[in-house]
């Protein structure tokens, strides 16, 4: 057994913290997989540890719980690093997506809010529309030029 499999270790940060703190040893060992699979997967692209001063590797309890989701797909589902790669694009992006959908539902509120506003103070409440009570009768007859007819002045 290697050191690494040998030691707890206890973390008190909050579950989903982004705060890149934990060094590739912790993190390894947090996650059950050995150092040499986190710079593996960091090659890949399929986490993206923060880097210390020095260019040491930092993880977020984030990257953790998204290592343990890439062991979970690979090893349980049978999944290839091509395809998990593929996964967390996707579940990106959706989260972008309900990230959107949320800011565009406050602005569709706020516009509602903004026309129920001024539609309360009341028609015509801003003076450059004036309703008439005048209606025309007038019958107006129209009949597109021909070419030989002369222009009327």
């Amino acid at each position: 057994m290697t050191s690494y499999e040998e030691e707890e270790i206890s973390v008190t940060i909050e579950a989903s913290s982004d705060a890149k703190i934990l060094i590739i040893s912790v993190a390894a060992r947090m996650a059950g997989m050995h150092p040499q699979t986190l710079r593996q997967y960091d090659r890949l692209g399929l986490v993206q540890p923060g880097r210390a001063a020095g260019g040491g590797r930092r993880y977020s309890t984030r990257d953790v719980e998204l290592l343990r989701e890439v062991q979970r797909l690979s090893q349980d589902e049978g999944v290839n690093l091509e395809g998990i790669r593929r996964i967390i694009g996707l579940e990106q992006t959706v989260g972008d997506l309900s990230d959107r959908v949320v800011e565009l539902e406050a602005a569709l509120t706020a516009a509602y809010q903004r026309i129920a506003e001024l539609e309360s103070v009341g028609p015509y409440s801003r003076g450059d529309l004036v309703p008439t009570a005048r209606t025309s009768t007038a019958l107006v007859v129209w009949r597109p030029r021909r070419a030989a007819d002369p222009p009327t002045r």
